[in-house]
């Protein structure tokens, strides 16, 4: 019997003198890159407890940037006696996502009270003013704590108002149909700085003297529209890709364009449209980035902060590598999270494996 090992790789890597060929060229590429940053960044590296006059002797990495900077780079302008509340509402955040992330949550009477108590509580432990707890404005927040609170409200915000939009733009109504159009056209027709800039400058223009909308939700509230008006061309695009026969059975139960479109067309759109659904929420974490354009210190920016300490200075790429390793952990488990999702659906449509 043929090893199953030997077997995959002849099959994959060797079934011919051209894929052979390619093989060992990706193969000697790989062994001396990885073999130089591992000697860069483990062999001659500095561990998070040196010091800085180790990383200057040193020829590789050095990672005490990071044990010494973790604290501003993680929690930004945030008063440093108070990051433990900081702390406090990134745990509160990482709970609610592993219980939303259970299949036995997956209902919206048990998934918006949660995320709603769980923001709330972010934004007290965050503001203070309440229980004893030090005032801190909004302006202070940063770091990690800021970013998974713009990447919340957005996606919160943003995933219903996206679904309301490509129903409006696949409307019968023409008002409702052309409404959702030049809300959408005309959104993703200017660069996101700009509807940051009309948040924050132009926005409180229109209110009355007296009233005053609070600064970070109004970000929030622009991300989310920008977030919106392309996740609806997404969702838009399953819509579209629903068989004809999936409506007509549903014309020929008597079901009304509520019940049809919840029960039956939305959740084979949105199956369809996963891949890029994802795609899209992915982007929404790295967009909380260009807050920066507005004087708000997300995680990125806190990072570029705080490398202007001349004695650390030098050692900006081992920083940039740990916030790049915290985005890609990030993508990485959503996006695996997609297709463990994806392969839920399929197996409970499917339970047999049919064809």
């Amino acid at each position: 019997m043929q090893n199953p090992v030997l077997f995959w790789l002849r099959r994959h890597l060797f079934s011919s003198v051209l894929q052979t060929v390619l093989t060992l060229l990706l193969l000697t590429v790989i062994l001396l890159v990885g073999s130089s940053l591992l000697r860069w960044g483990v062999i001659n590296a500095v561990g998070l407890s040196g010091n800085v006059e180790q990383c200057r002797a040193a020829t590789g990495a050095c990672w005490a940037v990071i044990g010494e900077k973790y604290r501003p780079i993680l929690f930004g302008l945030y008063p440093y006696d108070e990051q433990w509340r900081a702390a406090l509402a990134m745990l509160v955040w990482f709970i609610t996502v592993g219980v939303s992330l259970s299949p036995a949550c997956w209902h919206s009477r048990l998934l918006w009270p949660l995320w709603l108590i769980s923001l709330a509580t972010m934004s007290v432990l965050m503001s203070g003013g309440v229980f004893g707890l030090k005032p801190v404005p909004s302006a202070d927040w940063g770091g990690l704590p800021l970013t998974l609170l713009l990447f919340s409200g957005t996606v919160i915000i943003g995933m219903p108002v996206s679904v309301m939009l490509a129903l409006g733009r696949r409307s019968p109504l023409p008002f409702l149909r052309g409404l959702s159009v030049i809300f959408i056209e005309g959104l993703r027709g200017v660069p996101l700085i700009t509807i940051l800039f009309v948040a924050v400058n132009v926005f409180p223009l229109f209110l009355p003297a007296d009233m005053e909308v609070n600064k970070l939700l109004r970000i929030i509230i622009g991300i989310a529209l920008f977030f919106a008006c392309y996740q609806a061309e997404v969702i838009r695009g399953g819509l579209q890709s629903v068989p004809r026969g999936q409506y007509e059975a549903a014309a020929v139960l008597n079901l009304g364009y509520w019940h049809t479109t919840t029960k039956i067309i939305l959740p084979q759109a949105l199956r369809i449209c996963l891949p890029a659904v994802t795609n899209h929420i992915i982007a929404a974490m790295k967009n909380t980035s260009f807050v920066i354009i507005i004087g708000l210190f997300d995680v990125l920016t806190a990072t570029s902060a705080v490398m202007q300490d001349p004695q650390w200075r030098r050692y900006y790429i081992e920083s940039y590598v740990f916030i790049a390793s915290l985005y890609l952990l990030f993508g990485f488990l959503l996006s695996r999270y997609a297709v463990w999702v994806e392969g839920r659906i399929d197996a409970r449509r499917n339970p047999e494996g049919v064809s």
